[in-house]
């Protein structure tokens, strides 16, 4: 997909943002960080940069647990299919 700019607000200001992914993707994106910089301001009472920083630790660390899972399961199912294949023959 072409790049296309995209304007979305996060925590009450415009970002105007280029991307080759759908506006709808991005606006999902958008709308994601938004809610979860909104539920990090709301439960600590931060300034709006700590809070920020906060938010990017708490999704980095759930990216990273996903990625960790998402390796665990490649690795199984590849077990799973050299046994099955092992059965086979």
């Amino acid at each position: 997909m072409e790049k296309q700019k995209i304007t979305v607000t996060v925590a009450g200001k415009n970002y105007t943002l280029v991307s080759g992914d759908s506006p709808e993707f991005v606006k999902r994106v958008a709308a994601f960080v938004d809610r979860k910089l909104n539920e990090t301001a709301t439960v600590t009472n931060l300034p709006s940069g700590q809070a920020a920083v906060l938010t990017c630790f708490n999704l980095a660390e759930d990216l990273l647990k996903a990625q960790d899972e998402n390796t665990l399961l490649r690795r199984q199912m590849e077990q799973l299919a050299r046994t099955s294949k092992a059965i086979k023959e």
